[in-house]
Parts: C-alpha cells; sequence; structure tokens
C-alpha cells in the first residue's frame, strides 16, 4: 500500500490551493478528485468576482479569510499572470426604502475594515457610466474579477512541478483511521492509500466524506444544503463598467441577482437563490421572466428576449432554506479522535477570492502534525 504525508480529497480552487501552498514544503502530496478533470463543479460555476468582505460578520472566517485572500490574490494574479482584473463594485439601494439597509451594509464594511469604501448618492452613481437605478449605493474600487480556470490551472501545475499528484477518476469510498493516520478506500480499482494527513476539501460532497471518517454529520451540524444559483446571458450591448450588485437577501441567503461581467466584456446575469435536492446544471428557459422582472428592477430598458440561459452552479451550504448565514467550517478534528483530519466544510463564497488565505491556514494545520 503506497504512503504519503497529505492527501488532499477534492481538486476545486480549495484544494488546489492547499496543495499548491503545502508543496513547497512537503514533495508526497496527493489530490485525489472524483471527476476527470480538476474544479468541474462549484469553483467553475460562479461568478468569477474577487470580494472585499463586506457582507459577512465581524471577525468570522470569512471576513478574514476574504480580506486576506484578495490581497493575496491580486499579487498572485500578478506574479503568475492569471489574468483578472479590478473593476470596483457598486452595491446599489434602487430606492429610499433599501438606503436603511445599504447603511448597515456599509456600517458593516467599515467594522470589517474594508479599504476604500464609501457610500455615495445616485447622482454620484450616474457619472460610472451604467444604466443603473440607484438611490445611493457603496462603491468598492478594490473589487474584481479572476479567470478561475486559469487560477486553477496555476495552482494545479505549480503542485506538480513541486512533486504534488493529482488523481482524477479517484472517488473516495472509505477513510479508516490506523495508527499513524488514515487509510483511504479508493473506488476505482478498489485501490488503497494510506496517508499521515487527510485534508477534506470535498465541496459539495465534504459533509459525506466528513461521514466516512465516523463523524455524525447530524450532530456537528456539517450537513450540507443545496443552493443553485443560475445566470442567464445578457445577448445585447448595455452600459456595464463595473460590477453591480443589489442589496443582499435577508440572512445573505444570496447576494441578490446581480450583473457580472467576464474578462471577454460579456455581461451575465445571476445568480438566483434556489434550494434543491439533487445536483444539476440544467439551466430553467422558463425562470426568463423571473430573471427579467428581478433585473429589471434595478436596470432600465432591459429587452426581456435578450435574456438567454447560460450556467448554473450549486453552492454547498451549510444554512439551509429560512436559516441565518453560517461560516466555513475550517477544523482540525483532533477533538473527535481524528487528528491530522482536517475538515473543510460549507465553502461556498467567498471562496473562490479566500482560496490563498484558506491555503495558509490550513497548511499552519498541517505543519503541526509534521513537526
Amino acid at each position: 500500500m503506497d504512503e504519503v504525508s497529505v492527501t488532499i480529497i477534492g481538486a476545486g480552487v480549495v484544494g488546489l490551493a492547499i496543495a499548491a501552498e503545502l508543496s513547497t514544503d512537503i514533495e508526497d502530496i496527493v489530490v485525489l478528485e472524483r471527476n476527470d478533470a480538476f474544479g468541474q463543479e462549484t469553483s467553475s460555476r460562479n461568478s468569477e468576482v474577487i470580494h472585499s468582505g463586506i457582507y459577512y460578520a465581524p471577525g468570522s472566517l470569512k471576513t478574514r479569510l476574504c480580506i486576506d485572500g484578495a490581497r493575496l490574490l491580486y499579487g498572485l494574479c500578478e506574479r503568475y499572470s492569471v489574468p483578472c482584473k479590478k473593476l470596483g463594485k457598486l452595491i446599489v439601494a434602487k430606492d429610499a426604502g433599501e438606503t436603511k439597509a445599504l447603511e448597515l451594509l456599509y456600517n458593516n464594511g467599515v467594522r470589517n475594515s474594508i479599504n476604500n469604501i464609501s457610500i455615495i448618492d445616485g447622482k454620484k452613481v450616474s457619472t460610472f457610466g451604467a444604466k443603473v437605478k440607484a438611490e445611493a449605493a457603496i462603491y468598492l474600487p478594490d473589487a474584481g474579477i479572476v479567470d478561475s480556470h486559469s487560477l486553477m490551472r496555476h495552482y494545479a501545475r505549480f503542485s506538480e512541478d513541486n512533486g504534488a499528484m493529482i488523481a482524477f477518476n479517484s472517488n473516495v469510498i472509505g477513510i479508516e483511521r490506523a495508527a499513524r493516520g488514515y487509510r483511504l478506500m479508493i473506488e476505482q480499482d478498489s485501490y488503497a492509500l494510506f496517508s499521515r494527513i487527510v485534508i477534506n476539501c470535498a465541496g459539495l460532497s465534504s459533509d459525506q466524506v466528513a461521514g466516512l471518517a465516523g463523524i455524525d454529520i447530524n450532530k456537528n451540524a456539517y450537513k450540507l444544503h443545496y443552493c443553485k444559483g443560475s445566470y442567464f446571458h445578457y445577448a445585447k450591448k448595455y452600459p456595464m463598467p463595473l460590477l453591480i450588485y443589489p442589496v443582499p437577501e435577508q440572512d445573505l441567503t444570496g447576494l441578490g441577482v446581480h450583473a457580472v461581467l467576464d474578462l471577454g466584456g460579456r455581461l451575465k446575469f445571476g445568480p438566483d437563490t434556489e434550494y434543491v435536492d439533487d445536483i444539476n446544471y440544467t439551466v430553467d428557459g422558463n425562470r426568463r421572466d423571473a430573471f427579467y422582472a428581478c433585473a429589471a428592477e434595478t436596470f432600465p430598458d432591459l429587452d426581456k428576449e435578450a435574456f438567454i440561459p447560460d450556467m448554473a452552479g450549486v453552492r454547498p451550504k451549510l444554512s439551509g432554506p429560512g436559516d441565518k448565514a453560517r461560516d466555513f467550517v475550517i477544523v482540525d478534528e483532533d477533538d473527535k479522535g481524528l487528528p491530522g483530519f482536517i475538515n473543510l466544510i460549507g465553502i461556498e463564497s467567498p471562496g473562490l477570492t479566500s482560496s490563498p488565505a484558506i491555503a495558509r491556514m490550513v497548511a499552519n494545520m498541517v505543519k503541526k502534525h509534521l513537526a
């Protein structure tokens, strides 16, 4: 049976970021991915936005890792020529009724020490060149977008150049505690692998992987809820020089249907919020009317016929319908009798932005065990 120091389950953006971070000091790292390529799930089905950290509770992991992650991510993109762009972002209150919520969000951003944050009136919003209904807005000049596939490719190549191995089509179906680590059973070829450290970055299946290790996911509130978000591409030209978001949904169930640009200037609206029982990525064309109606509240003169079904993603949420937003779970399960088994569960937005900061946090956990 092969033996390695570290096994990472899941080759999404966070798993690959951790592999890249650890590979500078550890050679025998394996990343196990059940799909036939990296980033086939949540990591490649999102808005690709580099967030500021304004939305999350002061002192939370989401806040700290998002703020640190954005800084690290911009530096990484510049150093390794990963495509990204600092576009700036407006969070708009479309009428006087939303200004109170906007002010509360602004105050949260101030408590979170967001750099360069400001609140502006509707007249100032019009100077940005976007056609948008706004009574007032929060302006975040440091928000941006990143090519998530290029970022994951960088993490993967960096890891492999340092000796890590990424094994695709490798679905973990069993985890057994052993004397000095863990025995992992892999479905393909009935293969087994021994690893001193196991890092669960399985995204949509991270709760199931925790269960394989013997953790009661209901007792520990690790059970995930699948929250689907669809996008519609806007097929006509529309003045949109930066990212524009509405006031977020209550309890941060979602950030609302927003206008997002990719690096080619392509405009999409989304994602919406739809809790589902099963994972599927079909965009229901019948949702066009609802998308149009939602977007038209903020953006005037849209053509409903120009809304074209685009893509969908599924968020691995720890909060169910009607629940308050939950923080990331990033924990070494030593107190459960599983030393060196590190769980990352509920890594939804801002997971992409946070990926380099999460990697550093997890690397510090790993080094305690391998010291």
